[in-house]
């Protein structure tokens, strides 16, 4: 199966601001350890992975365009594209509008005021479309994009502002198994996941924290943060190769490997 991704790379990746519990302005990127964090992360991917790889430009004073994976989601030749809750991300809209137009896809907007923060809260299992809200995306806004791509979903709430995301405490392997951190979850959501996550892998919270549920799939390869054993050692029971890197810098913002990749 071939993977296709958009990545951006981080020339003005910095925490310029405070908009979810991990980002301190007093906690400064080291510019050049981003580089070449996100460097090896395209390397593996395009080299060793062989995916394809398409890049978005980098706008200066849009730090976090880094993380393509906020900036809508895409099933065919469709974009959705994201209505960012925060005015800090809001001048990143129109650059994936432009650039998904100009690829020729079709691209389609949710009405504001709804929020929503493409796949950060809104993936796909096997055919299935699980998504989150609470946080960063209306559960409302998940009934116009469903309605969109002509998909059902399973619509989730998050509880714990650390997980302010759904794909920072879940993510799908394939039609069965998927990385989930549960207490992230409120209740009701928990319980849509176990009737509905025949193979569930539970995150200790130790690596959940670690972003280990901000993974790549790409059929039986994940890459995720390293640093996260138990998790790797589950994955590698059902067959997947795991590939640990360093996000540490991209940490500081609340992303790893998920949040800087949009698959296209």
């Amino acid at each position: 199966m071939a993977f296709n991704l958009l990545m951006c790379p981080p020339d003005y990746f910095e925490v310029a601001y405070e908009i979810n519990p991990w980002m301190s302005i007093e906690r400064r990127v080291h510019q050049e350890a981003a580089q070449k964090q996100w460097q090896d992360y395209y390397n593996l991917l395009t080299g060793t992975l062989k995916v394809k790889v398409e890049l978005l430009e980098p706008v200066r004073g849009l730090p976090d365009l880094v993380f393509t994976a906020n900036g809508g989601i895409v099933h065919k030749r469709l974009f959705v594209r994201s209505n960012f809750r925060h005015k800090e991300r809001k001048g990143e809209e129109p650059y994936f509008e432009k650039w998904f137009k100009k690829k020729g896809y079709k691209v389609k907007t949710i009405g504001r005021p709804l929020c929503f923060e493409g796949e950060g809260d809104a993936l796909m299992m096997g055919k299935d479309l699980y998504t989150g809200f609470h946080f960063r995306s209306d559960v409302e806004a998940h009934d116009a994009v469903s309605g969109h791509l002509n998909l059902t979903y399973f619509a989730l709430e998050l509880c714990d502002e650390r997980f302010y995301h759904l794909d920072t405490c879940f993510a799908p392997l394939n039609e069965k198994s998927a990385l989930v951190y549960f207490p992230a979850f409120e209740p009701y959501a928990q319980l849509v996941l176990w009737e509905n996550v025949s193979d569930p892998i539970q995150v200790p919270e130790n690596e959940a924290v670690r972003f280990a549920c901000n993974a790549v799939v790409l059929g039986t390869d994940v890459v995720m943060p390293d640093g996260c054993p138990q998790t790797t050692a589950e994955l590698e029971k059902r067959g997947f190769r795991v590939y640990p890197l360093d996000f540490s810098e991209f940490m500081k913002a609340g992303g790893a490997a998920k949040c800087l990749v949009l698959k296209i």
